[in-house]
């Protein structure tokens, strides 16, 4: 079978078989890609085609099978990811590969602050994830308000420190 057959092949089906893949992953950039791997799949086979085959078919298993190995990467990349507030994972959008980076961070960043000492630890977690005030978060702790903020304080540094850039000396 030639070239020429496979584009038209292409041109044909390709915005039928994006709509379904569009409706298989429910995101416009991975039914993108999934299309664009199934077609290269498609083409790497076109050669070994029997004559006569359904056309339209074969190119709907092949998306079938590249939608369902994308969707078992990204419920594996979840599954990895569990650590991570799922409301935080939601917010972000649907790209896989984004998805993934920010979860990895922020599962580095979780692992960064239940690293740092108790007090440090609670005081930061109180002001930056449940916005209490300096007040009550001393309140909560025992501590002085002004405690409390150095406790914030000390901590935020320690995990700035821990995720800035290494920096050269400009001396």
């Amino acid at each position: 079978m030639s070239e020429p057959l496979f584009e038209n092949l292409v041109e044909t089906h390709s915005p039928e078989l994006f709509s379904y893949l569009w409706r298989m992953t429910r995101c416009e950039q991975d039914a993108e890609d999934c299309l664009q791997e199934t077609l290269l799949r498609a083409y790497r086979a076109y050669p070994r085609l029997q004559p006569g085959s359904n056309l339209r078919a074969w190119l709907y298993a092949i998306a079938t099978n590249v939608a369902r190995s994308h969707l078992r990467r990204a419920r594996r990349h979840i599954a990895h990811s569990a650590e991570v507030d799922p409301q935080t994972l939601r917010k972000h959008g649907p790209s896989i590969p984004e998805s993934f980076l920010r979860a990895e961070l922020l599962q580095q960043i979780a692992r960064a602050v239940d690293a740092l000492p108790h007090k440090q630890r609670a005081a930061l977690i109180m002001r930056k994830y449940q916005g209490l005030s300096y007040a009550a978060i001393g309140g909560a702790l025992g501590c002085s308000a002004a405690a409390a903020r150095a406790d914030v304080y000390q901590g935020l540094k320690k995990l700035r420190a821990r995720f800035a850039p290494h920096q050269e000396d400009r001396s």
